[in-house]
């Protein structure tokens, strides 16, 4: 595993040295003693935490500012492929945590290969957005808005009505439902805004069918376009609020607007898992609070991704371009998996004509 040998070898130091337990207040009860168990484990390991998504980085630098004697260790493979690794290694698992789109987490625990575990904050998510048992909890959303190059489109569309008028013919690009999450999620999203519910999704493909017979959809992609519309090939993307303000705050497309929809939106669950039979468990148990603390929500939030937890108070550089969006509908993944089928004919049927 990457990077395991090295940081294996640094966690035994640090268990060696004993380093100091933090200085301050608790972030939550028992989080001292916690921490004096979880340096005896000396490291976490944390499946599919890549640094450049959702600012793992940012939290892997206050989870080691804050416990030093616990090393952290992680992998990006991705959110299937992590409950591929899970599987083949249950019976000796390397992994302490997982963290995945929550279609995963719903399969990693059917697979048994995740153990229930309850953090900091849990009561306070939506019940949709964690398992009962806490087998799978919810740290971050990402929110389905209209991504808009203002080089290319002279009045930005403020609903899901507007995104028809005649004005944005050949403009509207967006993810196939067939084949990606964020397609799946989009339609829910314009489902939403058309009436529709978690057990009906006729509305938003009848809203995408309009779409595509107004003429306004550029096209639909297969993978994400983010560099296509960086480099303004796209007028307006319907995606990834977090792509939208990434694009203007840190690569420089000062011309991205960033819209949610005022009819209705949809918020896609990202979620996590302490992981069946782990080598480490005071030490995921440490991350996974520290992480599900107001302090570590905020974190993700310096990401451009919403924090699960309701009432987090974000960063003020960031705040301002996340403002409270009460349109936003939090997903039912477990819901929507069994909606897949019916999306997948109803587009191909809708927009296709197949």
């Amino acid at each position: 595993m990457r990077k395991l040998t090295a940081a294996l070898a640094a966690a035994l130091m640090l268990a060696a040295t004993g380093a100091m337990a933090f200085e301050g207040p608790e972030l939550y009860k028992g989080e001292k003693a916690l921490y004096e168990k979880a340096k005896e484990e000396g490291m976490v390991v944390s499946f599919d935490t890549g640094p450049t998504w959702a600012n793992w980085a940012g939290q892997f630098k206050a989870f080691k500012k804050r416990y030093p004697g616990v090393e952290l260790v992680y992998n990006d493979l991705g959110s299937a492929a992590t409950v591929v690794a899970l599987d083949k290694a249950k019976n000796r698992p390397q992994a302490d945590t997982a963290y995945y789109f929550a279609a995963s987490a719903v399969d990693a625990k059917k697979k048994d290969l995740v153990a229930p575990f309850k953090p900091v904050n849990f009561e306070k998510l939506p019940d949709v957005f964690r398992d009962p048992e806490g087998r799978w909890f919810t740290i971050h959303k990402l929110t389905i808005a209209f991504l808009v190059n203002k080089k290319l489109v002279k009045n930005a569309p403020a609903s899901w009505e507007d995104l028809l008028k005649p004005e944005y013919k050949k403009s509207v690009v967006y993810l196939d439902p067939r084949t990606t999450g964020q397609g799946q999620v989009l339609t829910f999203a314009a489902n939403f805004a058309a009436g529709g519910n978690m057990d009906d999704v006729t509305p938003g493909l009848n809203y995408l069918g309009k779409l595509h017979k107004a003429g306004n959809v550029l096209r639909v992609e297969g993978t994400t376009p983010y560099a296509k519309f960086v480099k303004g090939e796209i007028p307006i993307w319907i995606g990834y609020e977090n792509d939208g303000l990434k694009a203007r705050l840190k690569d420089g497309m000062k011309d991205c607007e960033v819209i949610i929809p005022k009819e209705a939106s949809a918020a896609a669950p990202y979620a996590i898992s302490r992981v069946k039979k782990g080598p480490n468990p005071n030490a995921a148990a440490l991350w996974l609070n520290f992480i599900m603390t107001d302090k570590g929500q905020a974190i993700f939030a310096n990401g451009f991704v919403r924090p699960s937890v309701p009432g987090v108070q974000l960063p003020e550089s960031v705040a301002k371009h996340l403002p409270a969006a009460p349109q936003v509908k939090p997903l039912d993944i477990i819901k929507a998996a069994a909606r897949k089928a019916d999306i997948d004919k109803g587009w191909a049927k809708t927009v296709l004509g197949k």
